[in-house]
């Protein structure tokens, strides 16, 4: 395990093994090791730095492998690309496979979530699809959509590939024919990948604060039974968590924040975004301090649901003066989540994540 050194114990007869031997059982058992708590989950973060230059990259991306034994890539499709005549396969071998390469250099798993809508604003098509005038609801694009998951699946081999990104929140808010389509794209993607015989496993992502009623308007405990009944392929439950945009303090969280998504499913858990702004942004008044708490409040949420991941997408802080224009109108919302900042100072809540991975892994 990364991060934590055991000191052997002293075998000095077949009654001490046996001994030892039932106290690991016991502490797979209980959720705990012999010298003391674990946890069920890998750890770890996406590639996005602070900024756009290639040394804050590197930078950052040193300084959260060695804090992580996972790490994800939410992929936004290269759509203006594949318009314009590149292929499925030329295009993963750009960035996301050199991604997956270097973590598993770092003896990270890797994880994949394949965003068809706009990422920061569920109710939209994807950037580029609109500056094309093109839609994912046209037989060209899904089939596009397609090609892309088959060639992600081919070259990267990642342990879980998520074929869709908040399903539930799109529903909400978007148009009934994009949420149609994403339905389409991933169920239609999910029947090519199983032909392949893969390890690979499939989920969607839901949003946590919309299937518990609390956005994008508050009405009540929603579930995920919509979800699982449009795409009946998944084999584990992505979530993906803000919980700030919806309760004041961390302690207001409750206890089954996860758990009671997953359910009687059998779904493993996957959180696979989200986290705690450490700064105050529009009516959410938030400090490092804060951020901190709210950490130690999730690796309860986390233990409670046996998860097996969490990912934080952000890593830094974003450096918002470093975007050019027009920058999103809600992207500061999301630009406080690492845990340093946008220089790789460290906040408080890092102190946190280090102790919670130097915890052995059960």
């Amino acid at each position: 395990m990364r991060g934590k050194t055991d000191k052997p114990f002293p075998l000095t007869s077949h009654g001490s093994r046996l001994t030892i031997f039932l106290l690991l059982i016991a502490a797979c058992g209980d959720g705990t090791s012999p010298s003391g708590p674990a946890r069920s989950y890998r750890m770890g973060f996406s590639p996005l730095p602070p900024r756009n230059d290639p040394a804050a990259v590197f930078a950052s991306l040193e300084m959260w492998t060695a804090r992580a034994d996972a790490g994800i890539m939410h992929v936004q499709l290269p759509w203006a690309a594949m318009l314009a005549g590149s292929s499925a396969t030329a295009e993963v071998q750009k960035d996301p496979l050199g991604v997956a390469n270097y973590y598993r250099a770092k003896g990270l798993q890797v994880v994949v979530v394949l965003d068809p809508t706009d990422g920061l604003d569920r109710a939209a098509e994807a950037p580029e699809l609109v500056a094309a005038n093109r839609s994912l609801s046209e037989p060209q694009i899904q089939l596009l959509y397609r090609q892309y998951a088959a060639a992600i699946l081919a070259q990267i081999h990642p342990e879980f590939l998520g074929l869709a990104a908040e399903t539930n929140l799109i529903r909400a808010i978007a148009p009934a024919p994009l949420y149609a389509a994403v339905v389409k794209v991933a169920n239609d993607a999910a029947a090519e990948v199983r032909a392949q015989s893969t390890t690979t496993k499939l989920f969607v992502s839901v949003q946590v604060e919309t299937a518990w009623g609390l956005l994008p308007q508050a009405g009540g405990f929603q579930g995920i039974a919509a979800d699982l009944a449009a795409f009946p392929f998944v084999e584990a439950l992505g979530l993906s968590s803000y919980p700030y945009a919806a309760w004041p303090d961390p302690a207001q969280i409750p206890l089954d924040y996860y758990q009671r998504l997953s359910g009687t499913t059998g779904l493993p858990v996957l959180v696979v975004e989200g986290g705690w702004t450490s700064s105050s942004v529009s009516t959410v008044v938030s400090t490092p301090e804060k951020q901190a708490t709210y950490f130690r409040r999730q690796s309860a949420l986390l233990d409670a649901a046996n998860a097996l991941f969490v990912f934080q997408l952000t890593f830094t802080d974003l450096d918002l003066s470093s975007f050019p224009p027009p920058v999103p109108a809600n992207l500061s919302f999301f630009a406080y989540l690492g845990l340093v900042d946008a220089d790789l100072v460290p906040k408080p809540a890092l102190g946190v994540w280090d102790s919670l991975f130097s915890l052995p892994r059960r």
